[in-house]
């Protein structure tokens, strides 16, 4: 049986790779073949999101590439019943500030919209300016429903203060 498929059409010049595995998240070699060691001076492994749980069940990660099949970023959502929660949108560092964030955004937006999802929500610890561009606006976690605020992107993989926000989608 065919993996699921991310439901959006991506903008010129981004595709989907398909379904990511954990081997598919950077490693030294991946590293070394896109020379992304360190950027403004900041190791790499900065820029990376919380992805320990990235091969687990119910959770869906996808690969995003040109139209070259150059590796463009990750990201990835974590659907709870009519709520998804936005996992780990990583972008290459040499291929920020062109609108590949906002793109990988908005594909998977497209996807919870295709899963019936009514609000995405989103922990983050850098990025609050960038999503609210994208219409997220700040939330409280006491009114994050229960199976969002019971994953583990919210009891462990990311620090209690990082910022909640929530989108609005059906």
């Amino acid at each position: 049986m065919e993996p699921p498929r991310c439901a959006a059409a991506g903008p010129p010049g981004l595709q989907l790779g398909g379904l990511a595995e954990p081997a598919d998240l950077p490693d030294p070699e991946f590293l070394d073949r896109y020379q992304v060691h360190r950027v403004g001076g900041r190791d790499i492994t900065e820029y990376w999101m919380p992805a320990d749980d990235v091969g687990e069940a119910g959770l869906l990660f996808w690969r995003f590439e040109s139209l070259h099949d150059v590796p463009v970023g990750f990201g990835g959502l974590e659907i709870h019943g009519r709520d998804a929660l936005l996992r780990s949108v990583v972008i290459l560092p040499r291929l920020r500030e062109i609108g590949m964030g906002r793109a990988i955004v908005e594909m998977l937006e497209t996807e919870a919209a295709a899963r019936q999802c009514r609000a995405i929500y989103l922990l983050t610890t850098s990025q609050a300016e960038f999503f609210a561009r994208l219409g997220y606006a700040p939330c409280g976690r006491p009114d994050v429903p229960e199976g969002i605020a019971a994953s583990r992107q919210f009891t462990t993989l990311c620090p209690a203060t990082a910022d909640v926000m929530i989108k609005r989608v059906g």
